[in-house]
């Protein structure tokens, strides 16, 4: 900023009445991000208009009370139409980059065959795309994690190797990683490399413009195609703050707002939808949890926050069969914990004095390849705001249980003084018979399992016909 990069809204000044420019890209995230530079070196003079404000490592002291609000969609409250599911998803400069826990995988050869025989992706070939997925890591430096696993993920490995499941290093985005934790509530180091550390400087560097605390309402559309962006000043919680709009008149226009807002922003504009697919496939990698207490220190909030994963779960079965489910382990933040764990009053007091000796397992379900997986559907409120309709079909929670039986045999086979599968109406068991017959009977129900996910995906989906997907390959 000091050396005269371009920035308004907010506390950077007003929203200009107007601005033009060749690419108008709505979104700072992943997407957003690598658009922006790529476009911005090619010579194009890019704006990206971003909801949420601009936070850097000054603003990130590890504090889930200042992280929560100020950096995820609807103060990391988001959920479906049914509230069955939670949703991390980051709203800020560098969207979900800039909250994510680093883990950085290269879409698996199993999921391009399957998009290249349903959607006609011809092209989406492993030798095809292996040039731009190293020049990704390259730019971000992702590379598996070689340090020492911390107490929490070394309790999967440990009760992997003892049940014979093989379990692998994460590819982590981070440069001089401080291993603090804390990648959830922003790096505060600079070590995490995000694209507000990396594609949008570089942009900003040579002349790219970006707006904060703005959103992009509605598209402006004339004789088929996109001229501009309409955008409104917001605070850092959303409402529409006092000021001018903005018109932001543009060559192109990139829709990079994730899956959930995309869909919303085309909705909202009465962009053409022939086939009613705009805003369908809407994945979320359903995660199911298991909680276990130890005897031994954890404390799951200090060290790399995932660094260890399994995929045997993901190939005992073809892709289209039963569900599969990749297993890692999450950071423990006393704010996240407590509000995800079941129970409260003195049931949740006893719950958190064990919290320096609680480990966790997830299970992200493997979505969208099996016709009783069909995603969810983006919706709108009646305010224009997005809502994601997402059903929790027996499939999905059939998948669920196998999932939480795995993960509780895992933590026993670790050492697990007990073991707590996530779900309203489990208990604490002592003893793997136990917790298998437990499992076992568990209606599996939205609501009373515990759901969250923190993998928006889809909702614009890609095809080489109109009648399978929205957008182009």
């Amino acid at each position: 900023l000091a050396r005269g990069w371009k920035v308004f809204g907010g506390p950077h000044g007003a929203l200009p009445p107007a601005l033009a420019c060749d690419v108008a890209i709505v979104g700072s995230g992943a997407g957003a991000g690598i658009t922006a530079d790529l476009l911005s070196a090619a010579g194009l003079a890019v704006v990206l208009v971003e909801e949420g404000p601009l936070r850097s490592s000054r603003d990130f002291n590890q504090l889930e009370s200042e992280a929560y609000p100020s950096l995820y969609q609807e103060c990391a409250s988001r959920k479906t139409a049914d509230k069955a599911i939670g949703i991390l998803q980051g709203r800020c400069v560098g969207g979900s980059t800039t909250v994510n826990w680093t883990s950085s995988f290269r879409t698996p050869a199993a999921t391009l065959a399957y998009w290249r025989e349903h959607f006609g992706l011809a092209t989406f070939v492993d030798d095809a795309l292996a040039p731009w997925f190293a020049q990704a890591e390259q730019r971000l430096a992702i590379e598996p994690w070689g340090q020492p696993a911390n107490a929490n993920n070394d309790k999967l490995r440990i009760g992997c190797a003892r049940l014979g499941i093989g379990v692998a290093a994460i590819p982590r985005n981070v440069r001089g990683c401080w291993d603090l934790g804390s990648c959830g509530l922003g790096c505060p180091t600079n070590a995490k490399q995000s694209m507000l550390l990396t594609t949008i400087p570089a942009a900003l560097e040579r002349g790219a413009q970006l707006v904060v605390q703005t959103r992009a309402e509605l598209l402006e559309i004339a004789d088929g195609k996109v001229v501009a962006v309409h955008c409104a000043p917001v605070t850092t919680n959303g409402q529409r703050a006092a000021g001018p709009a903005l018109r932001l008149a543009a060559r192109h226009v990139v829709v990079a707002a994730g899956a959930i807002n995309s869909p919303a922003l085309l909705m909202r504009s009465r962009a053409p939808d022939p086939y009613r697919l705009l805003g369908r496939r809407t994945f979320l990698h359903p995660v199911v949890l298991s909680s276990a207490v130890f005897d031994d220190a954890i404390a799951g909030w200090q060290g790399a926050p995932q660094s260890l994963y399994t995929d045997h779960f993901l190939h005992t079965a073809p892709i289209d069969g039963p569900i599969g489910f990749k297993l890692e382990v999450p950071p423990l933040h006393p704010v996240i914990v407590s509000s995800t764990l079941p129970g409260f009053g003195l049931e949740q007091t006893a719950t958190m004095k064990g919290f320096a000796r609680t480990q966790a397992l997830i299970a992200l379900l493997r979505d969208g390849f099996h016709a009783e997986s069909p995603g969810g559907q983006v919706t709108l409120r009646d305010d224009g705001s997005p809502l994601l309709d997402y059903p929790l079909t027996p499939f999905v929670l059939e998948g669920a249980r196998r999932a939480l039986h795995h993960m509780a045999e895992i933590q026993f086979a670790a050492g697990a003084r007990s073991v707590l599968p996530v779900h309203e109406r489990a208990r604490p068991c002592r003893q793997w018979d136990e917790a298998r017959a437990m499992i076992a009977a568990l209606p599996m129900q939205p609501q009373l399992l515990r759901v969250v996910s923190a993998h928006v995906m889809g909702g614009c989906g890609m095809a080489a016909s109109a009648e399978r997907g929205v957008a182009r390959p």
